[in-house]
């Protein structure tokens, strides 16, 4: 377990209703409604649901760590670059889990630098390092 040295931010959502309701952030920036994907045995609805914000979310993050890790080693990545993180859900013995694959696109970056960046990244990227030895998490280069 990661004791953190210092809270730098706390972000606050609240969930309403479960799979079926809606997402807010205290702030008010972020308001979703909520669906459950047919595959799950819901309707499949307008909203989004778990596993696409927390594949929104760790792309997002991965992304904050390669730039970090650029940044310290000099290297100046594009500005489009992309993660795609998809999230699978499934059962396990004991109730469900989830599984992430990273697809991370560095655009015109040499590959041998481009996956040492991603190794690195994957090191310090605060998703990488809550999920390590909990889930399945494949990280690879488009």
């Amino acid at each position: 377990m990661h004791t953190l040295q210092q809270v730098v931010y706390t972000g606050t959502a609240t969930a309403t209703g479960g799979r079926e309701g809606t997402a807010k952030s205290d702030d008010g920036k972020l308001e979703l409604a909520l669906s459950t994907p047919k595959e799950l045995g819901g309707a499949g609805g307008e909203g989004t649901n778990p596993e696409q914000m927390f594949g929104a979310g760790y792309s997002a993050c991965f992304i904050g760590a390669l730039k970090h890790v650029a940044a310290s080693q000099k290297i100046k990545l594009a500005d489009d670059i992309n993660v795609m993180g998809d999230v699978s859900i499934g059962p396990i013995e004991q109730g469900f889990a989830i599984a992430v694959k990273l697809t991370v696109d560095l655009g015109e970056l040499e590959r041998e630098k481009a996956q040492a960046l991603v190794d690195a990244a994957h090191q310090v990227c605060p998703y990488s390092n809550a999920t390590r030895g909990n889930i399945a998490v494949d990280i690879a280069l488009a």
